[in-house]
């Protein structure tokens, strides 16, 4: 069984979030609701299901390129449908139309499967607290499942209450590291090695501001879309 969650609509301030100062404040009125998702986020891997937390993975692998409330209605529908844990790429593929690039992310979610599966049976939570950190389970996501960077992986971990601290750089969230004054530049390609630095200053910048990473990525989100979402 997975979890379905809502948009949840913020009344967001009628003056621009302009700096750091605005940014706490815009913080402290969105917090109670921001908890609440990351309390949801947190019980992911401790309570969940082996699919719950597969299907988090699942929606992950649909978003790059895609709206995030598309793909996770995409991931509803395969639960539904019972295709998440057995369909076949042709299967799926035709049930996520809505999900740009879908015959590609069809296969990648069917190989990511296998990757789990033993006996027959979706088995990914053993796997993912054999690791000792979430840095070196980050690496071997990267290393091992088609489709996904370092932006997938550390959203598959936030997801799932496993890397709460990492950062999901996307052009929105480098866009306001940028505003704040967090990194100097966007940078025109993201390799591996920048997106590490990139992410170090993030962190310094959430300590600096007192606002946790785990709600740093949903806020600067929520600036953007004027809601809370995953």
């Amino acid at each position: 069984m997975i979890i379905k969650i809502d948009f949840l609509t913020i009344d967001f301030p009628s003056q621009e979030i302009k700096d750091t100062e605005d940014l706490t404040s815009f913080w402290k009125s969105a917090k109670k609701n921001i908890e609440q998702r990351v309390r949801h986020f947190d019980g992911v891997f401790k309570t969940g299901s082996e699919e719950a937390v597969f299907a988090e993975l699942a929606f992950c692998l649909f978003t790059p390129q895609s709206k995030a409330v598309s793909c996770w209605k995409a991931v509803n529908i395969l639960h539904d449908k019972n295709l998440l844990l057995k369909g076949s790429p042709e299967e799926i593929s035709k049930n996520i139309n809505n999900v740009r690039f879908h015959n590609n992310k069809s296969k990648y979610l069917t190989d990511a499967r296998s990757k789990f599966t033993i006996n027959g049976k979706i088995s990914i939570k053993n796997k993912l607290a054999s690791f000792k950190n979430p840095e070196d389970l980050r690496e071997w996501i990267i290393e091992n499942i088609t489709g996904i960077g370092y932006k997938e992986a550390s959203h598959f971990l936030r997801n799932t209450g496993i890397g709460p601290d990492l950062a999901i750089l996307d052009r929105h969230i480098l866009k306001n590291l940028k505003k704040f004054g967090a990194v100097d530049e966007i940078p025109k390609t993201l390799t591996p090695k920048k997106y590490l630095e990139i992410e170090k200053k993030m962190q310094s910048f959430s300590k600096e501001v007192k606002i946790p990473m785990s709600h740093m990525d949903l806020l600067m989100w929520c600036m953007q879309t004027g809601g809370i979402f995953k």
